[in-house]
């Protein structure tokens, strides 16, 4: 090679256009506006340290994209469920698009590897930072939407998103939710969480948490948000009294008029009324009482 050429190959330029090219493969959508996508993988930490380069972060993307997800998601449940109520729809969107979710749309496009961070927020592992890749997402579909119209970007909803919907509608990721409208069968139920510990760097910290019914633990789950933690400690008691419920019906005990289980968290009741806890303690006192009510 000549002296004083520089080879294109190791140019920041050259990189950054591999970089965008390999992620508009994964997208299937090629941009017409390169810098529309530039901007959205430009987090607020990198804008921050080169702002006399006119460097634009992708919150305002992130705001857009949100509402462009949101919007499309809500139309096609409504179009394709015209069955469900408001409340389904509403729980199954909310499970479509949370963080949850487009954390796992952006491992599945490995977009955290083409984020544009400052050096404090890269130190601090913030390329793998769960917030920052969900805002990520949302930025990248406000761009394919503003270079590409709406239809682009139901496109890659519906591939990335949208797929995603058989498990929405089954589970609507809303534990907490559900939990809380199964103890509210019977009144006085308490149903509170709490922060048990936690573990790891800032960047992949693990959250831990119980959930107490009357004082009493019935279910306990971890997450990368306290958030998260308190749904999977959601999951884990539903999923507790399901295990039990299943039993029963096994063993026949739902032909019966009243059925008292005596388990860890009390006595779990199943009658012609509903499906409630009892307070955890005195299981023949609780037996005692479910007779009386029978």
């Amino acid at each position: 090679m000549p002296k004083g050429k520089k080879n294109k190959r190791y140019t920041p330029e050259f990189k950054k256009m591999v970089i965008e090219t390999m992620l508009e493969e994964k997208l299937g959508y090629r941009f017409n506006q390169r810098a529309l996508l530039e901007n959205a993988l430009t987090h607020s930490s990198y804008a921050n340290e080169n702002r006399g380069h006119s460097c634009e972060s992708n919150e305002r993307l992130e705001f857009l994209g949100d509402s462009i997800l949101g919007m499309v998601v809500a139309d096609h449940l409504y179009r394709n469920h015209p069955d469900l109520p408001e409340g389904e729809l509403t729980r199954t969107r909310a499970a479509l698009v949370c963080e949850e979710s487009l954390v796992e749309v952006a491992a599945e496009l490995n977009l955290g590897e083409y984020l544009r961070l400052g050096k404090g927020e890269e130190s601090g592992g913030g390329r793998h930072r769960p917030s920052i890749q969900a805002d990520a997402v949302e930025a990248v579909l406000a761009a394919v939407y503003l270079d590409g119209g709406i239809g682009s970007a139901r496109k890659i909803i519906q591939r990335y998103i949208l797929c995603r919907e058989i498990e929405g509608l089954n589970s609507s990721r809303d534990y907490k939710t559900a939990l809380q409208e199964l103890v509210q069968r019977e009144s006085g139920q308490v149903l509170k969480y709490r922060l048990t510990g936690e573990e790891g760097p800032d960047h992949d910290k693990r959250f831990f948490v119980e959930v107490d019914l009357n004082g009493t633990p019935v279910g306990s789950g971890k997450g990368h948000s306290k958030k998260e933690a308190e749904q999977m400690a959601a999951k884990a008691a539903i999923a507790a009294a399901q295990a039990l419920l299943s039993a029963i019906a096994a063993g026949g005990g739902v032909v019966l008029a009243l059925v008292v289980v005596v388990c860890l968290v009390g006595v779990l009741i199943v009658s012609p009324f509903g499906i409630f806890f009892a307070d955890g303690g005195n299981a023949p006192d609780a037996v005692s009482s479910a007779a009386a009510v029978a």
